[in-house]
Order: C-alpha cells, then structure tokens, then sequence
C-alpha cells in the first residue's frame, strides 16, 4: 500500500486487543523524531516494517512488548541511543541498511536471533557476544569486510562462539584491500608483530639496539673509528693547506725520503741508517721529524706534510714499531698517498 506515516499506523493499532502479527512492509513509512508519540496495541508482538523509508529514529517508535521486528530494506545507519528498552524482542532483523557497526543489546536484553547482513560494516565490534550473552545466532555475512588487524578480534571471536555466526564461513568475504579481495575471513591471518604496535615498538627498539652494538663491536675490533678519525685529519690537514697556501697547490718535493720509526730504534736509525744514506756526494736527503718538524704545527700535521714532501717513505719495521702509536699514524698516512696517487713510494726495512 501507501502508508506513509509510521505513528499514524501505531494509533490505528491502538484498539486492536487481539492483533499479535502487523505486516506493513513495501510501504512508503517513515518516522520524524519531532512526530507524536506512538501508542501501539499492547498484543502486538510481531511486527514487519521491511522495505521502507524507515531511518535511526524508528526505534523511538516500535511496541513495547514486541518479540519479532523486521526492519530490513530500510535506510537506518545506526541504533539510536536513549530508546525504549523493548525486554521482550528476541528476533531483530536489521539486514540491507546502512549500519557500519553491530548494534548493542543494552535495549534488546532477550535478544536470540539477530539478522545484519549486507550493511556497510568493515569491521564489526569484537565485543558483541560479551555484550549480547543471549544471542544465539548472529547472520553478519555478505558485508565489506576490511581485513586488517581489527578484524582479527572479530575471526578469533567466532572461534570462541561455538558456530553462532550464521553462513560461517562461505559469506565472510574480505572486500578491502584490493589485493584480499574475495579471500575468506576463515583464511585471512595477520602475525601478532604485525598488529601489537608495542610488540612492534619494543621489537624494533630491541633489533636496532642489537644492531648498534654489533656495528659498535665491529667497529672498535676493526678500528673503524681510528681510520675514521686518521681520515677527517688528512682530510682537515688538507683543506687547511688548500686555504692558507694557494700559490703551492702543486706538490714541492723537498726531501728523498721521510723516515719512519720507532723511539725505541733510535739509536740503529740514528747511527747506521741516516749516516749511511746522507754521505757522500751522492747521499740522499731525508726528512726526519726530531729535525724537519715545523714547531707551531700539530703533529698529525706534519706527518702529512713530511709525507707529501719525499719521494718515497722509509720504514723502519720491528716490535716496537707495532707498538707505536704514532708509527702507525704515518704508516696510515703513507699507505694513503700510495692508494691516492698509485705510486711506488713506500720502502720497508724489518729491522730485526
């Protein structure tokens, strides 16, 4: 037919003593919150409002001691708070509308069957069952399902109802994201760490921290952080000398050859070595830090600069060589220039 006003027809029922079964489906009704209070006939207790115009505000005007209603079909997007508690429904059809959550029961005490498929529900509360004890049997299918981590509570939730979702699990299809589009509920799974943000946090913190110390480890057992630092001087020493000098940009080589040693070795270098390579016409002309270092200047910076002045780079290898700090300072440096330049320039005598 054609009605149109949903509180009209609750007064039409007024009078009616005996009527227990309403159909007043594929009407036109629908219902403003502003309308009249509804006065429906106290039998009444099956009623069929499907395939209406019916919105939230419906159900501030249903019988009181309703068992039965049927509100599918229609345009409700959510169950209004502040209602009359109907204590008697036990069947509450709410398929094909608009809701985007379960509804909750703290109106519908009795209620056993509930009925909300195809609504726009992508991931429905997992606390329906806790909140619902008397339910029996939930249709929730054919819905947009959102496969995310939400919707873990809610398959883990039908694990533990003992089979009250109803068409489990063929019509619990995943719609969003694209790529789980059509893949079952029953199918869809998503690890722990994916979905407890602090069990991700602490899992993170936990790998970066192991990953710091192992970088930490490799770098103090390689001496990373000693060429690092050799590295930036050369680099510094450099820079400085690019700046303060313009005009000797090109290389001046000064000296034949810098002599590398340890203090421990003085005396071999001092009363063999250097006399033995000086003499003569023909001697060579070395540079040796006691007496061609440039006061004023840092010692990493006159390693360098004795380096870049002689042909070629002597040294004098034993243990207390290895130990020397400083040793292994021009060690580095030279091995540098000879990388650098890819000349022939470094000379090792093993002394013992």
């Amino acid at each position: 037919n054609k009605f149109e006003s949903l509180s009209k027809v609750s007064f039409m029922t007024s009078r009616m003593k005996l009527l227990k079964y309403l159909d007043m489906s594929n009407n036109l009704l629908s219902h403003d919150a502003a309308d009249v209070q509804c006065q429906w006939g106290e039998s009444l207790t099956e009623l069929d409002l499907s395939s209406n115009q019916l919105t939230d505000s419906v159900f501030k005007c249903l019988p009181v001691n309703i068992k039965k209603l049927d509100l599918q079909n229609n345009q409700i997007t959510s169950v209004a708070k502040g209602m009359a508690e109907l204590k008697s429904l036990k069947e509450l059809n709410l398929a094909l509308n608009r809701l985007a959550d379960l509804p909750g029961c703290s109106s519908f005490m009795s209620l056993e069957f509930l009925n909300i498929e195809m609504n726009s529900i992508l991931t429905p509360s997992a606390d329906f069952f806790q909140n619902c004890p008397r339910v029996r049997e939930l249709q929730a299918g054919h819905n947009p399902f959102k496969c995310s981590c939400e919707l873990q509570d809610f398959i883990r939730l039908e694990r533990q109802s003992g089979g009250k979702l109803f068409g489990w699990p063929a019509t619990y299809v995943c719609e969003y994201p694209e790529d789980l589009r059509g893949t079952q509920l029953k199918d869809f799974h998503l690890t722990e760490l994916a979905c407890n943000t602090t069990l991700l946090l602490v899992t993170a913190l936990l790998l970066t921290l192991v990953l710091v110390g192992v970088v930490a480890f490799l770098c103090i057992y390689l001496d990373v952080l000693w060429y690092v630092r050799m590295t930036w001087q050369w680099t510094q020493t450099k820079r400085r000398a690019w700046h303060s000098h313009p005009e000797e940009q090109e290389r001046v080589l000064q000296f034949h050859a810098f002599v590398s040693y340890s203090e421990r070795d003085s005396l071999w270098v001092k009363n063999e070595l250097i006399p033995n390579l000086e003499k003569g016409e023909g001697g060579v002309q070395l540079c040796q830090h006691e007496r061609n270092f440039i006061p004023g200047k840092s010692i990493v910076e006159n390693i360098i600069n004795c380096i870049e002045k002689s042909y070629k780079s002597i040294f004098v290898l034993s243990p207390n060589f290895v130990q020397s700090e400083w040793c292994h300072y021009e060690l580095y440096f030279a091995h540098h220039k000879l990388f650098s330049e890819n000349s022939n320039s470094l000379i090792l005598i093993l002394l013992e």
